[in-house]
């Protein structure tokens, strides 16, 4: 197992962050050795800066908090901030429709993310707390056919936390070598940990150095 900080994407998508705020985040970042800072798509840019010359990725989200965007601003948006210098972008899919059973349609969108992504990785964020299990089940195995890098739980915007269950559900539909992002809720080391021992390769959660510090204790 990596160190627990590698597997944290340090996350601030608070509709209110000011400057001050992603530059606190991008400083913790660098202290703790986290994987990336996960940001708004209006901070790449500044992130970066702030970012550079270390191994701490930018991400930035696509389509959010919805993901009820059409395709060609899905993708205008992942056009941006790569040219902006993003490194990960975290896409939401269409639950709607997802749960329409347009399931054509669910993994062109992503491939199409993908696509405008060009090698970067893509977290696809399917929103666990409003799907079935028949249907996470589903747009796992989409987000794999469509190429992406990553199936992530939830937004944390919307419904629903991640749970084991969900991420055990979601790495017995994976194909390919696709990884799992489990996001909201994350709070302690030991939701961490067993998240981790479910088979989450990435966590998305503002309690990173909460996290570490309980890894340390």
């Amino acid at each position: 197992m990596k160190k627990i900080s590698k597997y944290i994407d340090h996350t601030n998508l608070k509709p209110f962050a000011v400057k001050a705020d992603i530059e606190k985040l991008c400083a913790d970042a660098l202290q703790w050795d986290f994987a990336s800072v996960c940001v708004n798509p209006c901070n790449v840019p500044l992130a970066k800066k702030l970012l550079a010359g270390s191994d701490v990725k930018v991400c930035t989200v696509i389509g959010f908090p919805l993901g009820q965007n059409n395709t060609a601003i899905k993708v205008a948006e992942t056009e941006e901030a790569y040219e902006n210098g993003c490194d990960e972008f975290d896409m939401v899919i269409n639950v709607g429709r997802l749960k329409d059973g347009c399931y054509d349609y669910v993994r062109d969108e992503i491939a199409a993310v993908v696509a405008a992504a060009k090698g970067r990785l893509v977290k696809v964020i399917i929103e666990t707390g409003l799907l079935t299990d028949e249907e996470k089940a589903i747009a796992t195995r989409l987000s794999c056919e469509a190429g992406a890098n990553f199936v992530k739980t939830c937004s944390g915007v919307s419904a629903g936390v991640a749970t084991v269950a969900d991420i055990t559900l979601m790495k017995a539909n994976l194909t390919g070598n696709v990884e799992l992002k489990a996001s909201s809720g994350i709070r302690t080391y030991e939701d961490a940990k067993a998240l981790i021992e479910a088979g989450a390769t990435r966590l998305g959660t503002s309690a990173g150095i909460t996290i570490i510090a309980g890894a340390n204790a």
